[in-house]
């Protein structure tokens, strides 16, 4: 079957400061600020494959190792929803949390999937985890022919706290490219994986089969990160724990 057309239609008028779903200038925008950003490329693996992985959250909590938990929480268009996901970080720093607004558009053999963080009244802080605010994040998935493609991961993320130095020098230098690496292997088991796990489910391709209840944007506010609780833990030295740092060869069964 044919997926819909997605509609990048804004809501009407919304009022400055207010949550709002992202038209085709802020899809530009964002392809603008991945140009100047570092990418992988992926060979033996369709754009269409990897957008599909990016997308399936069952998938996700199979090869993604710092995934805690992960769930959709609403729709609000057919090609926007509302989600939450919870990470492991490096202790002994406590683990991050966010939930997002995200909208993904395809476009002709290349892809953009992004997002930023919203208030959710059903969701508010927890007091087990310190919420993250996404500024905007998301990856720019591009089709180099039909078996190939190059990932661009942009992340502007406020991970909330006084972050140790090495952290910051960690999370650039080992962990995106470790976490790309994992997520191109994943992407090569994944049509296999599919095959056995409800091959034909795609709510992201085919809104019509999205189990999602509705959200309203009224529901929604954005998240700013100074109204956040600020932690501090720029003293913390790094322990000898690997949590949230599995082997790239994780098997995905």
């Amino acid at each position: 079957p044919k997926g819909h057309e997605p509609s990048t239609e804004r809501p009407a008028a919304p009022r400055p400061g207010h949550v709002q779903i992202p038209d085709d200038r802020d899809f530009r925008a964002f392809r603008a600020e991945c140009e100047a950003e570092c990418r992988m490329e992926c060979k033996d693996v369709p754009a269409e494959t990897l957008y599909d992985v990016l997308h399936d959250i069952e998938y996700r909590k199979k090869w993604d190792t710092n995934v805690i938990e992960t769930f959709d929480i609403g729709k609000l268009t057919v090609n926007s929803d509302v989600g939450y996901y919870a990470w492991k970080c490096p202790k002994p720093l406590k683990n991050r949390d966010v939930i997002t607004l995200r909208s993904w558009l395809p476009m002709g053999t290349d892809y953009i999937i992004m997002n930023y963080s919203v208030k959710h009244p059903k969701y508010p802080p927890r007091k087990d985890m310190v919420r993250a605010v996404s500024i905007q994040t998301g990856y720019l998935v591009e089709g180099k022919g039909a078996k190939s493609c190059s990932i661009t991961y942009l992340a502007q993320v406020d991970p909330k706290g006084s972050l140790p130095k090495w952290v910051v020098n960690k999370s650039s230098q080992l962990l995106a490219p470790k976490a790309m690496r994992k997520m191109y292997k994943a992407c090569l088991k994944y049509p296999a994986w599919k095959l056995r796990h409800n091959p034909h489910f795609k709510p992201w391709l085919f809104p019509e089969q999205s189990p999602l209840p509705a959200v309203a944007l009224s529901e929604l506010s954005i998240q700013h990160a100074d109204s956040l609780e600020n932690i501090d833990e720029s003293a913390l030295a790094e322990a000898k724990d690997d949590r949230g740092e599995a082997s790239d060869d994780d098997a995905v069964n």
